[in-house]
């Protein structure tokens, strides 16, 4: 009964959803970052990432050259996952610091729960032993949470390596593999491997969007500012915009900032601007003003807000990193800030199919009846409670396949939200699949969060349809369970 009207109530693929109130009037000043912003990649990147960083691990780091049978697999790792450095292991956590049994991989294979288990006395993670504020391992933490969408290829690099030598038997140390791996995939792009290749093919790896401009060209005639931060190099950005925005790329942008290096950029007070000339050379001059049509190198936020003067809530700044790109900026700097999350527009179709929405009325069904009928203790109840409970198991591993066979959705476990979904409500103010969805807003419409009802709530407010009666508990029984 409840399907067809969920069915009538689809969720838009290109809408924002907010985690906070903001209203675009307020906003004055429109910042980018520039990869998986303004510019989004073909699937031939992360192919040529991990095959790159593959072969730098055999040729610089001394790897079996048998690794090469391994190729990227597209659809085995997805964002957000943390990797246990000591113990060589992928996993998915939730925002209370659980690990999703199912969702732990050692290698290319997933570890039986019981083995999770005891490994971790329990699911829980403790807090010391979690990344630090930027997602990296470091000062005694043992796990590393994979934010960005270029990591992708490292996860699966990471569990393709592991993979051979467990295959093999051959002894090795899990912190020297990781480290290894995370040098290669960083020399791909510091040695300019993947720019290269980009700027020689730049029709097989850059997705042409002709609404890239079309929001840049909306923004401009309702006399917004824009400016671009990135950690990407001059001439690389250059011709990417070029591409996708045209020739005329910088009357668009107020202020040009490339080799930001990000996060740094936004603590590091010490790091002066140095004008980019025509021909990519750095020059000397002390800058006195971030000029329009110019591009600058490195510089730090603390100058910036001296030399433009753009400070506060009217600047909005957008980005995919929620770490690198957004998480000072609204913690620090008061700025308000956008998420850009590719995967939500998949996601949502997903969740708007007929067989998703009756695998989640029945899933919330199930638990509503568990919670409700738990009271009964008779042998015949709990019998049947037992079954039920093994179909939601069930019912959740379905539900879980929907998205990426191995880890499921990128922000939910099985009821709780992700690690990941926990720092993209704290650090962005609103998300979107791209900045393309900024085409249907009104440049002064306003975003409202849902209210959704808390726990100790009634669910009179919430628009979704299966809670039912059964989620509420009732005074008689609360009592009776006492």
């Amino acid at each position: 009964e409840f399907v067809p009207s969920i069915m009538n109530n689809m969720l838009n693929p290109d809408a924002i959803f907010s985690n906070n109130e903001m209203s675009l009037s307020d906003i004055e000043i429109y910042g980018f970052d520039y990869d998986y912003t303004l510019v989004f990649y073909s699937k031939h990147l992360h192919t040529l990432i991990f095959n790159a960083a593959r072969d730098l691990l055999i040729n610089e780091h001394r790897y079996p050259a048998e690794i090469r049978k391994y190729d990227y697999d597209p659809n085995f790792a997805i964002r957000g996952l943390h990797y246990d450095v000591h113990r060589a292991l992928l996993m998915k956590i939730d925002a209370f610091h659980y690990i999703q049994l199912g969702t732990v991989y050692r290698g290319l294979s997933v570890v039986p729960d019981e083995e999770v288990i005891a490994m971790y006395d329990g699911s829980h993670v403790p807090l010391e032993q979690m990344s630090d504020f930027y997602g990296k391992s470091s000062q005694g933490n043992t796990m590393k949470q994979f934010m960005d969408i270029f990591s992708l290829p490292e996860m699966t690099l990471l569990s393709c390596v592991n993979e051979y030598f467990l295959k093999n038997n051959i002894d090795y140390e899990p912190i020297h593999l990781y480290k290894d791996v995370k040098d290669s995939i960083r020399d791909v792009h510091i040695k300019g491997i993947m720019y290269r290749a980009i700027e020689a093919d730049i029709e097989k790896y850059i997705c042409y969007a002709e609404q890239t401009r079309a929001v840049l060209a909306k923004l401009a005639d309702h006399g917004k500012k824009m400016f671009l931060i990135t950690n990407s190099p001059s001439s690389f950005v250059d011709k990417g915009m070029k591409f996708i925005v045209g020739k005329d790329w910088r009357d668009l942008f107020d202020v040009v900032i490339v080799q930001a290096e990000k996060p740094n950029f936004f603590n590091d007070k010490r790091r002066p601007f140095r004008k980019v000339n025509e021909r990519g050379v750095l020059l000397w001059d002390k800058i006195h003003k971030l000029q329009k049509g110019q591009i600058y190198k490195q510089g730090n936020l603390y100058e910036f807000l001296k030399l433009t003067g753009w400070r506060g809530s009217k600047v909005l700044y957008f980005g995919d990193h929620i770490y690198s790109d957004l998480a000072d900026l609204t913690l620090k700097h008061g700025w308000r800030t956008g998420a850009i999350i590719p995967e939500l527009r998949s996601e949502i179709k997903i969740m708007n199919t007929e067989k998703y929405i009756q695998t989640m009325t029945w899933l919330q069904t199930l638990t509503g009846l568990l919670e409700h009928m738990q009271v009964h203790r008779d042998p015949d109840s709990q019998m049947i409670l037992e079954e039920w409970k093994k179909e939601r198991k069930e019912m959740r591993e379905m539900n879980r396949s929907f998205f990426n066979a191995q880890f499921g959705s990128l922000f939910r476990t099985d009821e709780n939200p992700t690690y990941f979904l926990r720092r993209l409500s704290r650090f962005a103010d609103i998300y979107m699949a791209s900045l393309s969805c900024l085409l249907n807003y009104d440049p002064d419409y306003t975003f409202y969060p849902r209210r959704t009802p808390l726990q100790h709530e009634l669910p009179g407010w919430s628009d979704q349809l299966c809670t039912g009666t059964f989620r509420i508990p009732f005074v008689q029984e609360t009592v009776q369970i006492k």
